[in-house]
């Protein structure tokens, strides 16, 4: 059967893409014939692939062809959120093994913020998570100086004045304990610049501790480390499309 053209990959093309290596990587594990499709070694990189129906496999494991990655990680303190910094070390430098490239962590959390961090290459949903008129919520553990109440709680469902052109969106305070060091879990739908550390500040508290633990329908794995990083499982993608 002669195969859609629209739906085919390069051999070479399609290693990079699900192993995460370099072009010249990909050609010489063809050209060492470590690369079947099928029962057939192939040895030329630009052989036609694909990638849904054909059994590529490498080195003797079974290549599945995924067009987007998924990546859930507790973001540690320390690090920033970017892809590339020329003084601090990234995010994307704590991924190990090889992923595809293209990744990049979906939003931003400050370099002493810890918690739940997407990364992943499909633009589109990282968008809709992001955007503000979709209002996907986003829930952060926080430890602040100084007793938080009920006014606090008022002053936050109100939609408070942080001192940008507009005021925020109505946000969540939830009170766990309150004295000289409270805890508590804020929940917003915005993602401005210090947003939850501004709204403290702007209530006499100073926060000291700070974690996101879920976004959207993405809750954090409590079984993740600080550092690690772990695929989402189809059922934790088919939620997020849905947020």
């Amino acid at each position: 059967m002669e195969m859609d053209v629209m739906k085919t990959l390069r051999l070479d093309k399609f290693l990079c893409d699900v192993l995460g290596c370099t072009r010249s990587e990909a050609r010489k594990m063809i050209r060492q014939g470590r690369v079947l499709a099928g029962d057939e070694i192939i040895k030329k990189p630009e052989y036609k692939v694909n990638p849904e129906e054909d059994e590529i496999t490498a080195d003797g494991q079974r290549l599945n062809f995924r067009k987007y990655e998924y990546l859930m990680m507790n973001k540690p303190k320390g690090v920033v959120t970017a892809t590339k910094d020329g003084r601090d070390k990234t995010v994307m430098d704590l991924l190990t093994g090889r992923h595809r490239k293209g990744l990049f962590p979906a939003g931003r959390l400050d370099k002493d913020t810890e918690g739940l961090l997407l990364i992943t290459n499909d633009g589109e949903l990282a968008h809709r998570l992001l955007s503000p008129k979709h209002h996907v919520t986003k829930c952060y553990s926080v430890t602040v100086t100084g007793e938080i109440g009920r006014e606090q709680q008022e002053i936050f469902e109100s939609g408070m004045d942080i001192g940008d052109d507009k005021p925020l969106k109505p946000a969540k305070l939830v009170i766990l304990t309150s004295g000289e060091v409270s805890q508590a879990e804020v929940f917003i739908t915005e993602g401005r610049f210090h947003q939850i550390k501004r709204m403290f500040e702007a209530v006499g508290s100073k926060v000291l501790e700070l974690k996101r633990l879920s976004m959207g329908s993405l809750v954090l794995d409590p079984e993740l480390l600080p550092g690690q990083v772990r695929e989402l499982t189809e059922e934790e993608i088919k939620c997020l499309k849905e947020n």
